[in-house]
């Protein structure tokens, strides 16, 4: 067992703080507000979804700081050991003046009742930092988090695009204090687990992986937080007690990711954003998927091994990864056992997972040569919303035009993510034809039975997942531009 430490420590702007008195589902943004009285940052939804509370938190990756967007909202005090919160408080340009993104937002009157322009601001300053000089698709990118109800985006977006032109990272008081913060949190990172609290109350914070396997082994009925944009909506939503919690985001050990020449096994704690260029690389047909998970807050702290492991019907991920053929690790002390990811899903809310377990991480083939794949989300709002249903179709055709082999998986067509293995039946020893695809629909119905709820009707959800299937039939025989004028 490691040498243990009962306080929480991170830097808060350029002031060191000590927690030892806090609970498990207290969130970053009531600890700013109630407790520090720093109130630039704002509620808005307490859900992660308009970025009215966006802060920076800096963490090490290997010897460099990265500085994360993050919604405040959901993300809890327990999990800030060893980083850096910087608030829009910390913001300042030089001899007191407004800071290159706060004077572009002044300037460009991308500001009207200005609830939600500190998390704008947030949010710019994030990409200001990576990218000073960013493209249109950038900034809309950078701000899929960010909601404004009447200021409209496009003086928000003239004002990131003409950030360069109020001064560079380069003189910013962050980049020049990164040296001496990196040092200050490489301290605070001192291979201790943290515990603090009892009962419902209690915190843990692991030193390590292993650390972290045997005292969940030892404490099975404990929640497990990576990113905390599921468990947040857990506290902030539905007033549901989480402890005993044990954080796990800081783990180095489950940030990895190891690629060979046949696939990519991600660790249950690399986040969307820290997957993204893996995935561009291995996985091109992933990223319209990737792109419109969430926001960038959201992607910068959820996890891969997250939205498995919560075992959500319309997780986004598990559908393309199922019908990739994704394994998974699971671990529980020092014992780990594999299998499919498509077997992990039991029931509703039901997963094969024994107290104690937990996803160590989710292997994924790479996709051979040939086949056809591609991943469709539907939901109301283009940009961070909730699955309606999304839906992964992947065949092999041989050279005979034949079908070889199908998988196709859906999320929020039933109570767990699922394979269409009628309409997979169907499909193998066909010409791939869309004769064949349309005399093989009626086996949705076969596979899935969806229910009606304020996303989408059953009636919808079974229409546009046979609908879906003839849109990959179009788009893999090369009919882009038709898909394109019938979607529209």
């Amino acid at each position: 067992m490691p040498e243990t430490s009962n306080a929480i420590r991170f830097l808060l702007n350029g002031e060191e703080v000590t927690v030892t008195d806090v609970r498990p589902e207290t969130t970053l943004l009531d600890w700013l507000r109630l407790e520090r009285r720093l109130r630039g940052s704002k509620e808005g939804c307490a859900e992660g979804d308009c970025g009215a509370c966006t802060v920076l938190v800096g963490r090490l990756s290997g010897d460099e700081i990265i500085y994360d967007s993050v919604t405040a909202c959901i993300r809890f005090v327990g999990s800030l050991h060893g980083t850096h919160v910087v608030t829009v408080e910390h913001l300042r340009g030089e001899n007191g003046t407004l800071h290159p993104v706060q004077q572009a937002m002044v300037d460009h009157h991308g500001s009207q009742c200005g609830f939600c322009t500190p998390g704008f601001v947030m949010s710019l300053y994030g990409l200001w930092m990576r990218d000073p000089r960013p493209s249109r698709s950038a900034v809309e990118k950078a701000l899929q988090g960010n909601l404004c109800r009447c200021t409209g985006y496009a003086p928000i977006i003239r004002a990131a695009e003409a950030m360069a032109s109020y001064g560079l990272p380069e003189a910013d008081p962050l980049w020049a204090e990164r040296i001496a913060v990196k040092d200050r949190i490489k301290a605070l990172n001192d291979g201790r687990r943290v515990e603090l609290g009892a009962d419902a109350g209690r915190i843990i914070i692991p030193a390590s992986l292993d650390d972290f396997a045997a005292v969940y082994a030892e404490n099975p009925g404990a929640t497990i937080v990576a990113g905390s944009t599921d468990v947040g909506l857990w506290v902030t939503k539905f007033m549901r007690p989480i402890g005993p919690v044990i954080f796990i985001g800081h783990l180095e050990e489950l940030k990895r990711i190891a690629e060979n020449h046949s696939e990519v096994r991600f660790y249950a704690g690399v986040s969307y954003s820290e997957a993204l260029p893996v995935i561009g690389t291995s996985f091109p047909e992933l990223l319209p998927l990737w792109n419109r998970i969430a926001g960038e807050q959201v992607r910068n702290m959820g996890t891969i091994g997250g939205n498995i492991a919560n075992g959500s019907p319309i997780g986004d991920t598990p559908p393309a990864l199922i019908a990739l053929g994704a394994k998974l690790t699971l671990r529980k002390g020092e014992h780990r056992r594999e299998l499919k990811l498509e077997d992990y899903f039991l029931a509703y809310g039901k997963q094969d997972r024994e107290p104690g377990e937990f996803v160590e991480s989710v292997t994924v083939p790479l996709l051979p040569a040939g086949e056809k794949f591609a991943v469709y989300k539907l939901s109301k709002r283009r940009e961070e919303d909730i699955s309606a249903l999304c839906g992964a179709f992947r065949v092999f055709v041989n050279d005979a035009g034949v079908v070889g082999m199908a998988r196709i998986a859906f999320g929020g067509m039933a109570a767990t993510p699922k394979r269409a293995k009628a309409v997979e039946a169907a499909l193998v020893g066909q010409p791939w034809t869309m004769a064949t695809v349309e005399a093989v629909l009626p086996a949705f119905a076969e596979d899935y039975q969806p229910i009606s709820d304020m996303r989408a009707s059953k009636e919808y959800r079974l229409l546009a997942a046979q609908n879906l299937l003839k849109r990959f039939f179009l788009e893999s025989e090369g009919e882009t531009a038709r898909v394109k004028r019938e979607v529209a």
